[in-house]
């Protein structure tokens, strides 16, 4: 279903009426088109510490347009403030901030450029883990910026977003992929979100095709977010089991034959579901995405057992016993990457919704206990949490409980289903083993929750 409002906001009639009445114009995101040749199009902007040197050796890669600001130490052109491009991405390493009078620099280095944004522009601050920096004053150091960038989060304006990576030692050679996501319109409704960076042996070999050679298996697959996960994952080169229950057979058929994948029919929650699983996997899987799910909503007090139940077995027992099964029988391959759909809803809760936000949560604690288990076979696991996305379903809303969805976040709109399967596409590649155990909302900064 279509945005009106955002559409109506941004033509000529509407922008003078919502500027007039004082109303929010949100800006229509940029996101990843086919043919686009490098993540950045645009000038990238780098600073602060000595990983800006890291970042710009990688830029060639990036971009044809590199500066830097307050960083006298880089082998690139300097930008001067209201003279310069306008800016299409920013990179400001913040690791080497020991105290809190190092803040400072935050503000110092931000304040100037930010009249200078691109529209939908990406800046990241590169940051260290807060609880592995042995000195008290630089760990209260890294750790106040979590504050800083989600509160310019909800600044910027236009469409901007920005975004904190705490990066672990050794992890410096994994930053390519990071850069590659959360620099590019790939990362379009991801603001204000907070990820670590660790070290990582696996590395992408061809960046046109990072996913080239590995087989990915997407559950709930027939429509929706469950789709566009899979048509992402065939883009950048995976070969795809879609799976759905027996009544989307017709949709699953057709979509598999259009992404050249194969179709599964079956249950999740069958009592021989991971059986047959793991029988149709003879070759066993690189890629594994848990995105079925369902809803049953009523408030507690009015919750039926068949409602918690259904939701529970669903979102969250089947995809424990359907992993488990695949990981006992050696069907995920040592540096598979596997990713649960969660929510926001199980992050900050919501009305009426206690059995999904229940399963969601669960997803996330999923995550975190499996990440040890998978990560001694070089292996990992995080959740996606995706805020208010435009699907049937969120068509199918009250109409108050959808514009609130859509404005009651940093960008001002709901997010697309690409945007969610750009972040597990990310998720997915051998690199981004560097991130595991871990939330990634895509949720354009929901003003829900953290």
């Amino acid at each position: 279903m279509s945005d009106r409002y955002l559409g109506f906001a941004n033509s000529t009639l509407g922008r003078r009426l919502v500027e007039a009445l004082g109303l929010p114009r949100p800006v229509p995101l940029e996101r990843w088109q086919a043919g686009r040749l490098r993540p950045i199009e645009g000038a990238l902007l780098l600073g602060g510490g000595p990983l800006a040197a890291e970042v710009a050796a990688i830029a060639p890669r990036l971009t044809a347009d590199c500066y830097s600001f307050n960083g006298e130490s880089l082998a690139v052109p300097a930008w001067v403030a209201g003279l310069g491009p306008k800016l299409k991405a920013v990179v400001f390493d913040a690791s080497t901030l020991s105290d809190s009078d190092a803040l400072k620099q935050l503000r110092e280095f931000f304040q100037p450029l930010l009249r200078s944004l691109a529209p939908c522009a990406h800046l990241l601050i590169l940051g260290r883990a807060p609880e592995l920096v042995e000195d008290p004053a630089a760990s209260v150091a890294q750790r106040a910026l979590e504050g800083f960038s989600r509160s310019l989060g909800k600044e910027l304006r236009n469409g901007a977003t920005v975004n904190l990576l705490y990066v672990g030692a050794g992890a410096e050679a994994q930053l390519e992929g990071a850069l590659r996501f959360f620099l590019s319109p790939k990362s379009a409704f991801v603001c204000g979100q907070v990820l670590r960076l660790s070290a990582c042996a696996s590395q992408v070999e061809d960046w046109t095709r990072p996913l080239a050679g590995r087989r990915a298996l997407v559950t709930g697959a027939a429509r929706g977010i469950g789709a566009a996960i899979a048509e992402t994952l065939a883009r950048d080169g995976a070969d795809v089991i879609l799976l759905d229950v027996p009544q989307a057979q017709r949709d699953l058929d057709a979509l598999a034959a259009r992404l050249g994948g194969a179709a599964l029919a079956l249950d999740i929650c069958a009592g021989d579901a991971a059986a047959q699983l793991v029988e149709a996997l003879p070759s066993g899987l690189d890629i594994l995405v848990h995105n079925a799910g369902i809803t049953r909503d009523k408030t507690l007090a009015n919750m039926t057992p068949e409602y918690w139940d259904a939701v529970l077995a669903v979102n969250l027992k089947a995809p424990q016993v359907l992993t488990q099964a695949l990981f006992e029988a050696d069907k995920l391959h040592d540096d598979a990457r596997v990713t649960l759909l969660a929510s926001v809803s199980g992050i900050a809760g919501n009305r009426g919704q206690s059995n999904y936000a229940a399963s969601k949560a669960g997803l996330i604690g999923f995550a975190q206990a499996w990440a040890p288990r998978l990560a001694t076979r070089g292996a990992s696991i995080n959740a996606v949490a995706p805020g208010f996305i435009e699907t049937h379903m969120t068509a199918a809303m009250p109409l108050g409980l959808r514009e609130a969805g859509r404005r009651l976040s940093s960008l001002g709109q709901g997010g697309l289903p690409q945007d969610v399967a750009e972040a597990i596409a990310w998720l997915s590649q051998p690199g981004s083993g560097a991130v595991n155990g871990q939330a990634l909302r895509v949720c354009g900064q929901a003003l829900m929750g953290a």
